[in-house]
């Protein structure tokens, strides 16, 4: 069923995840923001702020319209995961996600149709299997981390996690579970 807001987010896996729970947007906009992290910053406030700025962004162009954002970051050692741009980068991070216990924050941000903005946060635990150098390889030649911060745990991914704790639509990309509340709070259900 589409519902009335519009989707800050090119994400597929966003997009499908939410049609799913019968929460299809009427239309996506995708937001082209400065993902560099601001010194100091703490990785919660940094995705908190992503997911803000792309809805802010949005809202610009579409100021009448709710607006539902996301940013999704891969936290390992204190260090945020950002996005690979070749091979290489993608193999150091496999290698360095290998045999972890890891978290993945998800910020979702709605900006209601009076401009009153509403902010929540999932965080999912997961713990990676060690991975050998032929599994990296075989996660790398996939190309399913193009465009995501870290990984994608679906498809092969999937067989590399030995568990997670928390929102699993929060790991894969937005937690359906805040999404509802949000709707709820601005009228959407």
């Amino acid at each position: 069923m589409t519902k009335d807001y519009i989707l800050a987010s090119g994400s597929i896996h966003r997009k499908q995840l939410l049609s799913s729970a019968g929460f299809e947007p009427k239309e996506i906009v995708t937001a082209d923001i400065d993902e560099t992290p601001n010194p100091n910053e703490t990785p919660t406030d940094y995705v908190k702020r992503m997911a803000l700025s792309k809805a802010n962004a949005v809202r610009t162009l579409k100021p009448n319209d709710i607006i539902l954002a996301a940013d999704t970051i891969v936290l390992c050692n204190d260090k945020i995961i950002q996005k690979s741009k070749n091979d290489e980068e993608q193999r150091q991070v496999m290698k360095f996600l290998s045999g972890t216990k890891h978290s993945v924050l998800t910020a979702v941000c709605l900006i209601d149709k009076d401009g009153r903005t509403y902010q929540e946060m999932s965080e999912t635990g997961v713990s990676i299997k060690p991975l050998s150098d032929k599994e990296i390889d075989l996660y790398v030649q996939s190309k399913r981390w193009v465009g995501c911060c870290g990984y994608n745990n679906d498809g092969i991914m999937e067989s590399f996690t030995e568990g997670f704790y928390g929102s699993y639509s929060g790991l894969v990309g937005i937690p359906l579970c805040i999404v509802r509340e949000l709707f709820d709070k601005v009228g959407l259900l």
